[in-house]
């Protein structure tokens, strides 16, 4: 018998937590210096991080127009990707306003009320995996778009530790990307060598109790991938009176009119395309471990 609330609705009673005015500000300063200092002690100092192209992530961050939203994606090596990846050297850790916004998993975040204040507080939105791309907290990273902010996503929607080709993404980024009311730019980053500094299976078939150090670790940011959203809309109202018949699951139109089946082409060809330019970062990555 489970008593208490769940992780999730424990996590959504906590929106207020998310709120910049909350208490001042003052514990999100608090959460995004302790973690960032953190990671830049373990991704700067305990172990090396080289960086590529962070000139075009700096740029986006600090000089794209204020409405419009930002989208980074990328590869899922470990449970401490995030904050990890923004450790490296240069980054503005201590910066509220600049810090990005990301989904994270509701059942390994948010499985008390300590953790979703304090990953409520560093700027992390629930979501439940396996919930579908119109679950409740979508629209709470719709309204951080709409407010011209900086997400982070993991489309593959799990951690893969091997060294294999970008497995097929959840529909979930592809759908931010169609219905956020400005469309945001989407910047890809592919990252290997956070697998060696948390393991999913060190010793005993589980994690090491704190991060692994002397590690090799490499950043490779791509530039903005372009979608032409209208031509891609109107392909796949064609492709979808054209395909076979498949089970609906109750969808909503969005506010253009794409029904379900045209979303579910249009959103399969954002996310091919986003694949696509993970997987060609991934190869020019494993060209410089070579080198």
């Amino acid at each position: 018998m489970k008593f208490g609330p769940s992780p999730e609705k424990m996590a959504g009673r906590m929106e207020w937590a998310a709120r910049s005015e909350h208490l001042r500000g003052i514990p999100r300063k608090i959460v995004i210096a302790t973690v960032g200092a953190f990671s830049k002690t373990v991704s700067s100092f305990l172990n090396t991080t080289t960086v590529h192209n962070s000139d075009t992530l700096f740029r986006l961050l600090r000089s794209r127009p204020p409405t419009v939203p930002l989208i980074t994606v990328s590869n899922h090596m470990s449970t401490l990707d995030d904050p990890f990846l923004w450790g490296f050297k240069g980054f503005p850790i201590f910066d509220t306003k600049l810090a990005r916004w990301v989904l994270a998993a509701e059942d390994i975040c948010f499985r008390n009320h300590f953790f979703s204040y304090l990953f409520r507080v560093g700027k992390c939105i629930p979501i439940t995996r396996g919930g579908g791309i119109y679950q409740e907290h979508m629209n709470e990273a719709l309204e951080r778009l709409n407010d011209g902010e900086w997400l982070h996503t993991f489309p593959e929607g799990k951690v893969y530790q091997d060294d294999t080709p970008i497995r097929r993404l959840k529909w979930g980024t592809a759908s931010l990307i169609v219905r956020a009311p400005v469309t945001p730019i989407v910047l890809p980053i592919v990252h290997h060598g956070f697998q060696e500094v948390m393991p999913e299976k060190f010793m005993f078939g589980r994690r090491p109790l704190l991060p692994l150090c002397n590690k090799k670790i490499d950043i490779i940011i791509g530039e903005p991938i372009e979608f032409d959203l209208p031509k891609m809309k109107q392909k796949a109202i064609s492709n979808s009176h054209n395909g076979p018949p498949f089970p609906t699951m109750g969808w909503p139109s969005t506010c253009d009119g794409l029904d379900e089946a045209a979303q579910r082409c249009l959103y399969t060809e954002i996310s091919d395309q986003i694949r696509s330019a993970l997987e060609r970062l991934r190869c020019f990555g494993k060209q410089i471990l070579k080198s």
